[in-house]
């Protein structure tokens, strides 16, 4: 997911397409375990891999896209 879509998003079909599985096993089996571990999280739009999944890959996270940072609740500025 990393290497060949940039991260995500990426929808379950693809997923399981990718991986040679089912998609009710990716659905069932593979995708709980990944975002229990914190690895990968659903989005609307679909699938994307965690900051936790690059550094436990030995990758470099990448910075969030403007406007979804979150500061503070009290901003100063």
């Amino acid at each position: 997911m990393i290497e060949h879509y940039g991260g995500g998003p990426v929808g379950v079909e693809t997923i399981a397409y990718a991986i040679a599985e089912a998609r009710d096993a990716v659905e069932d089996v593979i995708e709980p375990y990944l975002m229990q571990q914190g690895f990968i999280q659903r989005t609307p739009r679909g699938r994307m891999a965690c900051g936790k999944a690059y550094l436990h890959l030995g990758l470099t996270p990448p910075a969030a896209p403007p406007g979804q940072a979150q500061g503070a609740l009290f901003d100063e500025g």
